[in-house]
């Protein structure tokens, strides 16, 4: 087993998790509809400090607060909650040598996360605790250790802890994404954790890579590649380095998205002519043919129930999205605005589909109900491509053009919060995996 293998997916992280009260509390304020709007809930995180008793060195206490400002951007970064944070007057204008909850309290925050842990032979023990201003009691705990190199891995386990308990969800941040980049030289799979950290280069074959896509387990990636001059489909596995072949069939083996069982591929291939939606086994032998038309028929993706599938067709004269059943049958048109729709992408709550549409001589991202109502247009500065969702439905990661260089971004479902992952352009095709486990 490699080092990626053990630093990214087999941490060994011990977790021992305690409520004080007979049930967990829900807070989960509101709906994420903009038409209705939604309180942000306001928490805050002090940093976490050294355990009675233990000896730290200085780099252990800095790493300590650096632990406190992960699990501060982790939270602040879902769409239901805003982190605070106390500042020098407020605290000499209140008099306070050190933050109280009902300091807390009178800046706004509902809830106080406060942490204090412990290094020893290169090991750290984080103990937190989640307290509600309200009441002054404290909700939940849990004690976490992980190796002390890893200690942003350490910190997205805590915040993902808070996010379950507060609203019964997963959290995302020990979630990766793949992209494809050209920061030396050749299109080559990359990978880095959910906010653009530790960015990883995965493939190093020298050629033209295309559409990186994780398996549901989140490890392997399934990309186009034409390493071997034609664009075949291979196979990453992120624990081992190794690459297989899953389809080399003539002509194009492209765009290729496992089905959320995991038991088969949804791709595209042209080996009858012309660019066409097949159904593969998992091991890349087809299973059938989905679509038959004189058109190019491309970017098919799943419903999270893997009834269904979504693709690009131009049947119609301009490129517009549709959705069949996985055996073929049962097509609808969904798109209807503009004249070039492509690259759709299911939600996992599976209410809405984002997708590329030509608008305004631009490439922006739109989202639609899978009905075809309340289109919504997310983005307007330069071109914006390759949608997909975060495994929780309330974000999506994407490519732009924005800044002239074409870099990854991500933005909450409603367009909001845009922010940058990468730097130094030439990035483009991103996926977000599902849970790590």
């Amino acid at each position: 087993m490699n080092t990626l293998k053990r630093c990214l997916y087999t941490l060994a992280v011990a977790a021992v998790c305690v409520s004080t009260g007979a049930a967990q509390i829900r807070d989960y304020r509101g709906s994420l509809d903009p038409k209705r709007g939604y309180q942000i809930t306001r928490i805050a995180v002090e940093d976490f400090v050294g355990r009675e008793g233990s000896l730290l060195l200085s780099s252990d206490s800095v790493m300590l607060i650096r632990l406190a400002e992960t699990v501060r951007a982790d939270l602040g970064f879902s769409p239901f909650y805003e982190t605070i944070q106390a500042d020098s007057f407020y605290m000499r204008h209140m008099e306070l040598k050190a933050m109280t909850i009902l300091g807390w309290s009178q800046l706004g925050a509902q809830y106080v996360v406060t942490g204090k842990g412990e290094v020893e032979k290169d090991q750290v023990a984080l103990s937190y605790e989640l307290y509600s201003t309200t009441s002054g009691v404290v909700f939940a705990r849990g004690r976490f250790t992980s190796p002390a190199k890893h200690y942003r891995h350490l910190a997205h386990v805590i915040a993902n802890d808070i996010i379950q308990y507060l609203t019964g969800d997963k959290g995302i941040f020990d979630t990766k994404i793949c992209f494809i980049s050209t920061r030396k030289g050749n299109k080559e799979v990359y990978l880095c954790d959910y906010d653009g950290a530790n960015i990883y280069q995965l493939t190093g074959n020298g050629s033209i890579n295309l559409s990186p896509s994780f398996a549901p387990d989140g490890l392997k990636i399934l990309f186009t590649s034409f390493m071997h001059d034609d664009p075949q489909l291979y196979e990453y596995d992120i624990g081992d380095g190794s690459v297989e072949q899953l389809a080399g069939y003539p002509g194009i083996n492209s765009a290729a998205r496992v089905s959320p069982d995991g038991e088969s591929i949804a791709c595209t291939l042209s080996r009858d002519g012309n660019p066409e939606i097949y159904l593969l086994y998992r091991s890349g032998k087809i299973n059938r043919r989905l679509t038959y038309s004189p058109s190019i028929e491309s970017s098919p993706c799943w419903s999270p129930n893997g009834r269904e599938i979504a693709f690009t067709s131009d049947r119609t004269g301009t490129a517009q999205i549709y959705v069949m059943d996985r055996e073929g049958a049962n097509l609808r048109r969904l798109s209807y605005v503009g004249n070039y729709n492509d690259s759709p992408a299911w939600s996992p709550r599976g209410d809405r589909i984002a997708f590329i549409s030509r608008t305004d001589g631009g490439f922006n991202i739109c989202t639609v109900d899978v009905t075809g109502d309340n289109l919504r247009t997310l983005t307007n500065l330069g071109n914006n491509e390759s949608p997909q969702w975060s495994p929780d439905g309330n974000h999506i990661v994407f490519s732009s053009t924005r800044t002239g260089e074409k870099e990854i971004y991500v933005m909450d479902m409603f367009g909001n919060e845009q922010r940058r992952l990468t730097t130094g352009g030439g990035n483009s095709n991103p996926d977000w995996s599902d849970y790590v486990q």
